[in-house]
């Protein structure tokens, strides 16, 4: 189920975030595949992505970036403004299996959250998926997690 989650929201996070979506009043909208001469103008119109992966300075992983108690909107809001300043325009983020499972809604809530601060600081968000063999634990284990 998580694996088809982050393949649909990839693709949602694509079209919404890098302007893919055909509009309404182009002749060519709904009419398959573009033409190369569609693609190279559509291409030429895009930013160059300047960023990086993100995680926030008061987590330790991807997997505390979005648990409950360690989300951290304000520190998100604050760091992103400081990226947009160097003139980044993307951030990469990896989403964790562990945290869906334990609380899928209120994990798309905090996922709207972040996504809702990204825009205002006019940051596309490519997402990652991760489900590496990894435990919830409240105090890290040495040689396990850092």
């Amino acid at each position: 189920m998580f694996g088809i989650l982050c393949a649909r929201w990839f693709v949602l996070s694509f079209v919404l975030f890098s302007g893919v979506a055909p509009s309404s009043s182009s002749s060519t909208a709904g009419a398959g595949k573009w033409s190369t001469d569609r693609a190279t103008r559509w291409y030429s119109s895009q930013p160059w992505l300047v960023g990086s992966n993100f995680v926030p300075s008061t987590a330790m992983n991807e997997l505390e970036m979005w648990q409950k108690d360690t989300f951290d909107i304000a520190t998100i809001d604050r760091e992103l403004g400081w990226a947009e300043s160097l003139g980044m325009n993307t951030m990469r983020v990896f989403l964790h299996n562990l945290v869906w499972q334990e609380d899928s809604k209120a994990f798309l809530e905090r996922l709207e959250k972040f996504l809702s601060v990204a825009e205002k600081h006019t940051c596309t968000t490519p997402v990652g998926c991760k489900r590496p063999e990894r435990t919830f634990s409240k105090t890290p284990r040495a040689g396990i997690e850092s």
